[in-house]
This record gives C-alpha cells, structure tokens and sequence, in this order.
C-alpha cells in the first residue's frame, strides 16, 4: 500500500510538472490559432524558421549562451581549485561568498548591474547590448561551475597527483592527466548548467541587454504581449526538445563512464 501511494504520488508531481509542456508541443502542431485542434499542421515551424526576428534573437543566445558557459566554466574551475587550497574557516567564507549569486533574486542582480553598466558605461562612452549581456551571463553562471566542481576536488585523492609527479610526469601534465581528469563530470555539469540557465535567463538579460539587442526570451516575452503566437509554441516546443536531447546524451555518457570505471 504505501508503496502504490509512493507511485501515485510520484505520477501527481510528474503529470503536474509535465502535461503543460505536452500541451504545449502538442498545440504547437495545431492548425488553428486558439486552443481549439483544428487539426494536424507543420505551418507554425515553417513560418518559424522564415521569421528572421526570432531566427536573429535565436542566434544571439546560442552565441551569448556558449561564449558564457565555455567563459563560465574556465574561470568556475579554476576558481574553486582556488578556494580549494585555502584552509579552515577562510575556505567556508569564500565558498559562502560565492554562492551569494545563487541564493540573491534575480531582479536585484539585474538591476544591480544595469546601474553598474549605465555607469561604466557614461565613464567608457558605451552602450549596454551583446558585451554587458555576456559579462552578466558569465557572472551568474560562475557560481553553478563552482558549485559542481568545489564537491569533486573534496572527493580527490590527492595522492594520485602526487604519484604522478613521481612517475616523470611533470606539473602541467599531471594536472591535465589526473586532476581534470578526476573533476571532468562536475565540469560538465557546471558547463550544461551555465547553458541551460543562459539560454533561458529572462530578468538578467531584460535589465542589462539595452534597447537594441534582443534575446530569445525577450523575444518570446514580446510575442506573449499580443494575441496567442503559435509560431511561439513551436519555439518552446524545439527548446524543451533539444535541452531534453543534450540531457539525455549527458547521462548516457556519465552512465558509460561509470560502467567503464568499475569494470
């Protein structure tokens, strides 16, 4: 009993979580504008892909989304390798420190830096756009990299680094061979992370990307001020789509290297 409880429990949150989505991919093919079927229709992503609004808002939070996660996930690594070698109580402080990002709201970081930008920005003599974007993107992703790699470097036996130097291997290459090797899944989950949350980021974007450059999410936000967009389902719908993909591509890859490691 308590486990079919267990069951229709888990069903309730996954059905809740999952229908609207469903819903949504499922009207993205409808040949009617309103939530009526009309019947079965591909019209919405041919009239996607030839709006070259969106396609240039896609383009701008590919670019903006893999320049932050690739930038976010050097500089993430290398800063809790960092913090990694500090000791006691001054390690705990900048490991807090850097998670003030995460638990800060969104709204306040947006419009801590669109003050910051329009600042700079009257100091430097430019406009808020593609650069101020990237650096915010960059600044709140840091922290998810350092949140997945921090745990990595504490589970590290550092004895295999040193029987590396031992072996001839010299410092770089010891580094390469064994401590990137060792944290390589949490540097990709921090990677995917950054991305997923670039690529979907509205309320940091919306308050430092200017008047001139626009966002898929921006864009998407603009279509929902007017009348019902289908071409807007047909857009979530690839989004769901092709994040659900790069998922499932991780966990097989992880799930292989696991197999691998324990056979």
């Amino acid at each position: 009993m308590k486990k079919l409880s267990s069951k229709i429990y888990f069903g309730i949150i996954m059905a809740f979580l999952y229908l609207p989505i469903i819903y949504l991919i499922a009207y993205s093919f409808n040949n009617g504008k309103t939530s009526v079927w009309k019947g079965f229709t591909l019209k919405w992503y041919k009239a996607l892909f030839s709006d070259a609004q969106i396609m240039g808002s896609l383009y701008n939070t590919l670019i903006i989304a893999v320049l932050a996660s690739v930038i976010a996930t050097v500089l993430g690594t290398c800063a809790a390798i960092g913090i990694y070698n500090f000791k006691g109580g001054m390690r705990s402080a900048i490991l807090n420190v850097s998670n003030i990002p995460i638990i800060n709201p969104e709204i306040v970081t947006g419009v801590s830096l669109m003050l910051l930008f329009t600042f700079a920005g009257r100091l430097l003599n430019f406009e808020m756009g593609f650069t101020t974007v990237l650096l915010a993107h960059i600044g709140f992703c840091t922290p998810y990299v350092i949140l997945n790699v921090a745990p990595r470097l504490r589970r590290m036996d550092n004895s295999i680094y040193e029987a590396a130097l031992d072996l001839g291997c010299s410092p770089f290459k010891a580094f390469y061979k064994v401590v990137i090797h060792e944290l390589m899944p949490g540097i990709l989950s921090g990677f995917l992370i950054s991305f997923t949350y670039s690529l979907d980021d509205f309320v940091i974007t919306y308050f430092t990307r200017g008047s001139k450059f626009q966002t898929l999410p921006i864009q998407i936000y603009t279509m929902t001020h007017q009348r019902i967009n289908p071409k807007a389902n047909a857009l979530s719908a690839l989004m769901f789509v092709i994040i659900f993909v790069i998922l499932i591509l991780s966990n097989i890859r992880t799930n292989k290297k696991d197999s691998e490691v324990r056979a």
